[in-house]
């Protein structure tokens, strides 16, 4: 398997699961700022221009969703139920799409993504607007996690790598994380795990 990947949030959660998986993954590092996820080559593989991509033999997967599904049932691993828990996995693996991680993602964008790419200064309003709702859908997530460990029944799936993505860099990206315990507890639980911390292989840069 080769997985396309570079160091922000998609493809993290992707690196998360094969790390923990130690599956059997060759890792190409596509740098943004000179385009290689544009290249005719990579667009190819996926038209989106997007990272993360998965080429598994003949099989070519696009959105990390779905990649994070395919290695967790390669390895047959709870992480993707098979069980009554999968809807509920699912579930989750939606509202984090739809709802959480859009929000969360502004701020990320705002704070690292504009700085890092020398894309200009965090929007005042943009910024006022994603935490106002992302303290809404946190409080949401906040009295779900009441008295839980984790996102679905009682074992670790990817619904919680998925919903976390953007939390490693609450600080930075003044994601109000902190007023949140339950929220703040859980993601604490997920740093617990070595593949949560550090999810990035080495970035081999050619000369």
């Amino acid at each position: 398997m080769k997985l396309y990947w570079s160091d922000v949030t998609s493809p993290r959660k992707v690196c998360v699961v094969a790390k923990y998986l130690q599956s059997p993954v060759e890792y190409a590092y596509l740098d943004l700022g000179r385009g290689e996820h544009k290249t005719p080559e990579y667009l190819a593989l996926n038209p989106n221009g997007k990272v993360p991509t998965l080429v598994d033999g003949e099989r070519v997967l696009w959105e990390a969703d779905a990649i994070m599904c395919h290695l967790a049932a390669r390895a047959d691993s709870e992480l993707w139920p098979q069980d009554d828990r999968q809807i509920d996995a699912l579930r989750w693996l939606s509202w984090a799409g739809q709802e959480f991680n859009p929000v969360a993602s502004q701020l990320y964008f705002e704070y690292i993504i504009k700085p890092r790419f020398n894309i200009g200064e965090p929007d005042v309003g943009a910024v006022a607007r994603a935490q106002d709702a992302f303290r809404r859908l946190a409080a949401i997530l906040e009295s779900h996690l009441q008295g839980r460990r984790w996102l679905v029944g009682k074992t670790l799936t990817i619904a919680d790598f998925a919903l976390a993505i953007t939390l490693p860099y609450a600080e930075a990206a003044h994601i109000p994380l902190a007023e949140f315990p339950a929220v703040h507890r859980w993601h604490e639980a997920l740093c617990e795990i070595e593949a949560w911390r550090e999810p990035f292989p080495e970035i081999a840069v050619a000369a």
